[in-house]
C-alpha cells in the first residue's frame, strides 16, 4: 500500500496532538482524522473506513472494541504512549497489530517527578497563594534538606535511571528496587538494589517508575504503607493503579504518610486531560484527594514538553511506516511478548520479524 492511501483514526485528540502529528506527517503524507472522542464499545465504529487507529492512555481496547475494529478492517493500533495496560491483549492477539512509543522523553517524566518532591517539600504551592494574598508570613512552610535523605527508587527502567541521577546530584542516598537489575546504573551513581521491605522502611522519598502489572497493582497498598517511615512523601508518575488510593488517604489522615505528590490516579479517564472547571467532582476518592494541603496533583503531564511530544509523533509515525512497508515492527506489543506468560510467542519461536 502507498502510504499517502493509509488513513488513521485518531481518538481522544487535543490540539497539541493535532499540531505534532500534522508536523510530522510532513513526511509521509498519511491521511488523519482526529477525533475528539475516546476509544470505546460505544465509538469503536467511527473507525470503520480506516487502516490504523491511534490512542492514548485513557482510550479503552477490550474484547468488544477489538471485535468492532477487526470487524472495520482495522489492522493496526497506534499507541501514541509507552504504557498499554488498557489495550486486552489476549484479544487482541491474531487480529490485529499493537504498536506503542516505549520512550519518549524519560526526562520529562523524571523530571516533573522531581518538580513533584521540591513542590512539596518547601511548600511552593501554597508559598505562591499566600503572597498573591500580601501574606508573606512562612510559618508553616518549613521543608528540609534532601541532601543526606534517602530516596527509594521504584523501578530503574529509563525513567528511574534518569530520576535516581537527578536525586544523587542532590546529595541523596539512592536505594533502588527492580525485577530486572541494571548494575552499569547502580555502579554508576554510587548506590545499591534491595527488597522492597527495607525500601519501605528507610526511603524519606519514595517514588515509582514501574509498569502497571498484575504484580504491580495496588503495590502501594495498608500493608505497604505501614513499613513506611512516619512522614513518608510518596510520588508517582508512573500508573495510578499501583497505588490504592483508599489507603494512601488513610495514610495521609494518620500522618504516615507526610505528603504525596501524585501526576497520575486509578480513576484518572473522566477528569485528567479535560477541563472540568465548570463541574463537580462526583469522584469522592479524587475530591477527598483534592483536599489535602501536603497532596498535589497534576493531570497526567509529566510527559507534557515539546520534545516528548515531538517523538511521540515521530515514532508513532515510524511505527506506522514500517507495518504497512511489511518491515518488522520493533515496537510491537504482544500477548505472549509482552503479558508476562510462560507460553512462548510463536512466531518469535520461529525467529519472525513479527508476532503473528
Amino acid at each position: 500500500m502507498k502510504l499517502e492511501t493509509i488513513k488513521i483514526a485518531f481518538y481522544d485528540t487535543k490540539p497539541y496532538d493535532m499540531d505534532f502529528f500534522d508536523r510530522e506527517n510532513r513526511n509521509w503524507n498519511f491521511k488523519f482524522k482526529y477525533f475528539k472522542e475516546h476509544l470505546s464499545p460505544d465509538t469503536a465504529m467511527m473507525s470503520k473506513g480506516f487502516d490504523a487507529v491511534c490512542i492514548f492512555v485513557n482510550d479503552v481496547v477490550n474484547k468488544e472494541v477489538v471485535e468492532i475494529l477487526h470487524e472495520n478492517g482495522v489492522k493496526l493500533i497506534i499507541l501514541r504512549c509507552a504504557g498499554y495496560n488498557n489495550v486486552d491483549l489476549q484479544a487482541v492477539f491474531g487480529k490485529i497489530h499493537v504498536v506503542r512509543v516505549p520512550a519518549y522523553s524519560p526526562y520529562a517524566v523524571a523530571e516533573h517527578a522531581v518538580v513533584l518532591m521540591l513542590t512539596l517539600n518547601r511548600k511552593v504551592h501554597r508559598a505562591y497563594y499566600r503572597v498573591r494574598d500580601n501574606n508573606f508570613s512562612i510559618s508553616g512552610l518549613l521543608g528540609f534538606d534532601m541532601h543526606g535523605k534517602t530516596a527509594g527508587l521504584v523501578g530503574t527502567g529509563k525513567i528511574g535511571q534518569c530520576a535516581g541521577r537527578i536525586l544523587a546530584g542532590f546529595g541523596m542516598k539512592i536505594l533502588a528496587y527492580d525485577r530486572y537489575q541494571d548494575e552499569a546504573f547502580i555502579k554508576a551513581i554510587g548506590t545499591e538494589y534491595c527488597e522492597l521491605d527495607r525500601l519501605y522502611r528507610e526511603s524519606d522519598i519514595i517514588t515509582l517508575h514501574c509498569p502497571l502489572t498484575p504484580e504491580t497493582q495496588h503495590m502501594i497498598n495498608a500493608e505497604s504503607i505501614d513499613k513506611m517511615k512516619k512522614g513518608v512523601m510518596l510520588i508517582n508518575s508512573s500508573r495510578g493503579s499501583l497505588i490504592d488510593t483508599a489507603a494512601l488517604i488513610e495514610g495521609l489522615k494518620s500522618g504516615k504518610i507526610g505528603s504525596a505528590g501524585l501526576d497520575v490516579y486509578e480513576e484518572e479517564s473522566e477528569y485528567f486531560f479535560e477541563d472540568k472547571s465548570d463541574a463537580v467532582i462526583k469522584d469522592d476518592i479524587l475530591a477527598r484527594l483534592l483536599s489535602f494541603n501536603n497532596v498535589i496533583v497534576t493531570s497526567h503531564q509529566a510527559f507534557f514538553t515539546g520534545e516528548a511530544l515531538t517523538n511521540i509523533a515521530s515514532t508513532s509515525l515510524e511505527n506506522a511506516v514500517e507495518f504497512f512497508e511489511n518491515r518488522p515492527l520493533k515496537n510491537e506489543i504482544c500477548y505472549y511478548c509482552n503479558a508476562g506468560t510462560s507460553k512462548p510467542c510463536p512466531k518469535k519461536a520461529e525467529n519472525l520479524p513479527r508476532c503473528f
